[in-house]
C-alpha cells in the first residue's frame, strides 16, 4: 500500500469516530459525503501538525509495531530523498526511533 491507499483505507474508520460529522453530512450525495470526510480528515491532520498519511496510520487496523515500522520507513525515504543525515532528520521532524 502507498500513502494514498492508507488514507483511503482509514476514512471509513475515521468517520465512525466522528458521529457529529456523519450526521451533518448525511443529506449530501455519496460523492459530497466522501469529499467532506476527506477534508475533515485533512483538517484534523493539519490541526495535529502531522501529515495526512500519518493520521491514516492511526486509523488503520494494523498492529502498533507495524504502524511504527511503516511510519519509520516513510520518514527514512524522505530523509534519503532530501539527502539528510538520519539523526538530523529525526531531530528536525520530531521522529521518535
Amino acid at each position: 500500500m502507498n500513502k494514498e491507499e492508507w488514507i483511503e483505507a482509514a476514512l471509513p474508520n475515521y468517520i465512525v469516530t466522528n458521529p457529529a460529522l456523519k450526521e451533518e453530512i448525511s443529506g449530501l450525495s455519496q460523492k459530497d459525503q466522501q469529499d467532506q470526510i476527506r477534508w475533515a480528515f485533512e483538517d484534523e491532520a493539519e490541526a495535529l501538525n502531522i501529515e495526512t498519511w500519518e493520521l491514516a496510520l492511526n486509523f488503520s487496523d494494523k498492529p502498533d509495531e507495524e504502524v511504527k515500522a511503516l511510519r519509520l520507513a516513510v520518514h527514512k525515504e524522505a530523509a534519503e530523498a532530501l539527502d539528510m543525515d538520519w539523526e538530523e532528520y529525526c531531530a528536525l521532524n520530531a521522529v521518535e526511533v
